[in-house]
């Protein structure tokens, strides 16, 4: 797919992938240089763009925008970086077959400790190691790349607009994700008692 993420999708239709379809239909595919149909996520480098700069680059569904790229360390853009969140989850199938794994990422803006959390998630998918060994077969083919390296990303604007108004007043001027808030509320059970029989 080219520059132009634009799909002509029926009216009705929208393009809405759970985890599994990203990981068995889109990027297993990807990875075995297998045909996609329809070809709809394109290849972008993602790491040179902003996260608010994706639209028109790649696929976008909602306030979601989907692509392919290859996996790496460097997750530097013009404007800041992605950062992991410290959480991975296994991609099961229908089968209960783990075929993947999705990492979370944060984007901040601007450097080091100086940097800004922002609202704006990246989940990256990539093959299970099991999975990476069926692309050997393409590198057989004659193909110099290797393919297991592809990751499909999905990067969206979380908005936590309705938890920021809670009624309290002590507002230091910092604000909190979404996650930062669910870290804290999880802390406060600690101080709760439970009564029990």
């Amino acid at each position: 797919m080219g520059e132009n993420s634009s799909v002509n999708l029926p009216p009705g239709f929208r393009f809405c992938p759970t985890d599994e379809e990203l990981v068995v239909h889109f990027l297993q595919r990807k990875a075995a240089l297998l045909p996609c149909h329809p070809d709809v996520i394109p290849d972008l480098e993602l790491y040179p763009h902003d996260p608010w700069e994706l639209d028109g680059k790649a696929l976008g569904g909602g306030n979601q925008w989907y692509f392919y790229s290859r996996r790496t360390q460097n997750r530097i853009t013009g404007n800041g970086y992605w950062k992991p969140m410290g959480i991975e989850e296994d991609v099961i199938n229908s089968r209960s077959k783990k075929v993947g794994m999705k990492k979370y990422l944060v984007f901040y803006i601007g450097e080091g400790t100086a940097a800004i959390k922002t609202n704006w998630i990246m989940q990256e998918y990539r093959l299970s190691k099991s999975d990476s060994s069926s692309t050997k077969s393409s590198k057989r083919r004659g193909h110099s790349k290797d393919y297991s390296k592809w990751v499909v990303c999905r990067v969206y604007e979380r908005n936590c607009s309705e938890d920021e108004d809670d009624g309290d007043d002590d507002d230091d001027g910092t604000q909190l994700s979404c996650l930062d808030e669910v870290f804290l509320s999880l802390d406060d059970m600690d101080e709760i008692s439970l009564p029990f029989n």
